[in-house]
């Protein structure tokens, strides 16, 4: 068996165990990319080894709050020999602002990657103006 050696990751992990961080995932940040394509906003969050039915997503007042749990591996007589690989409970919130459809949120769960399409609500979507001229009434805005 080939391993690699890391002198300081090994440090770095002796010094979380040592302030009594056993590698739990709510130590670490979920990692996420989001970016806006045409009207909807989309959101990635790597979420390798959980199961879809540990996920939780919940709204309440524009904040979306992603919460997962991955189970320790390490039951009965099994001894560790490398844990470097995060375990536990972990949650991470998003301030969702009044421009996005909280309502309309898609979930989508693949290859260990948890996806979210959040439309942006119609209200904050650009509108045209109709100009008068002359002595024209005054129009109304048109989407």
């Amino acid at each position: 068996m080939l391993m690699r050696t890391d002198p300081f990751r090994e440090f770095d992990r002796l010094t979380q165990r040592l302030l009594g961080d056993s590698g739990h995932l709510s130590a670490l940040p979920m990692p996420m990319d989001a970016y806006r394509d045409g009207d909807t906003f989309v959101i990635h969050f790597d979420l390798p080894g959980v199961s879809p039915d540990s996920i939780d997503l919940e709204v309440e007042r524009n904040v979306l709050t992603v919460r997962a749990e991955r189970p320790e591996l390490l039951r009965g007589d099994r001894e560790a020999v490398v844990t470097e690989r995060p375990t536990g409970s972990f949650s991470r919130q998003l301030f969702l602002g009044e421009t996005l459809d909280a309502d309309g949120i898609d979930a989508s769960y693949t290859d260990g990657v948890l996806t979210l399409r959040i439309p942006v609500a119609e209200q904050a979507k650009p509108r045209k103006i109709s100009i008068a001229s002359g002595g024209e009434q005054p129009r109304r805005i048109t989407a």
